[in-house]
């Protein structure tokens, strides 16, 4: 099993949208996939409500070493598997932050017997949850919007996953910034998206999604893009297939 984080130091930038395409194109492709939402708005909790496993994201943060197999030994696990967000989840903020990120790495460890994926929601600020995701992750990508603000949470971002390097996840790997919601009749939004690919260079992923209101949807509706019967949706899914399929490749699931 392979582990990634989404994670930017700003909200609203696309982080539960690439999670949850990233989860159903997984899915798609016959992997196990599993989706721990440790963001308090639990956006990503409803997106994918109907594939609920039953296992509330603060239990991840217990000592209790037979909690995984209690959950998921003798069930189906294929497809999408939920671990959704719980009012619990302010509590992790009062743990000690080693603690934390050792309960979490614990268990997720042991989610490997039974996934082929494990995707994390983080919330949008440094913290115990984004810490601890991302101590246990094998990589980290960031959804970001061309804007100035989101740029300097972006800045701040890549301290951080210096920082968790550091401290004892060095083989984290950052597969890079999605630059999400380009709005291409916007100037200064291409005037921004033009200065970030020159400021962060590899670091950028190589492509972009637009500004389109297909994702909503499908994140409304509980579906991927592509099974949202419009004209405007086809061309939306084309742009997260390139995502997805990138992210596959450097994670190195296909």
């Amino acid at each position: 099993m392979k582990t990634l984080a989404n994670a930017i130091q700003k909200g609203g930038q696309g982080k539960t949208f690439a999670t949850c395409h990233l989860a159903f194109d997984g899915a798609a492709r016959g992997l196990r996939v599993v989706v721990i939402d440790l963001d308090s708005q639990g956006n990503a909790s409803y997106t994918l409500e109907p594939y609920d496993s039953g296992l509330n994201a603060s239990q991840l943060f217990s000592d209790d070493e037979n909690l995984v197999s209690s959950i998921f030994d003798g069930r189906d696990n294929s497809g999408i598997s939920l671990i959704r967000k719980d009012f619990a989840l302010a509590n992790i903020e009062k743990m000690n932050g080693d603690v934390a990120a050792a309960a979490l790495r614990m268990h997720i460890s042991n989610l490997r017997k039974y996934f082929d994926i494990c995707l994390i929601d983080t919330p949008p600020s440094i913290s115990n949850l984004m810490a601890s995701a991302l101590f246990a992750s094998d990589y980290v990508m960031s959804p970001v919007e061309a804007e100035t603000y989101s740029i300097q949470g972006m800045q701040a971002m890549v301290a951080v996953i210096q920082n968790i390097r550091l401290r004892g996840n060095p083989n984290l790997k950052f597969i890079g910034m999605l630059p999400n919601r380009v709005n291409y009749r916007d100037e200064r939004q291409l005037q921004n998206l033009a200065g970030m690919r020159a400021a962060f260079q590899d670091l950028v992923m190589p492509f972009d999604c637009r500004q389109r209101g297909s994702f909503a949807e499908a994140q409304g509706d509980q579906k991927p893009v592509w099974q949202i019967k419009k004209t405007a949706a086809r061309v939306a899914a084309k742009e997260v297939r390139v995502m997805t399929q990138y992210v596959f490749e450097k994670m190195e699931i296909v």
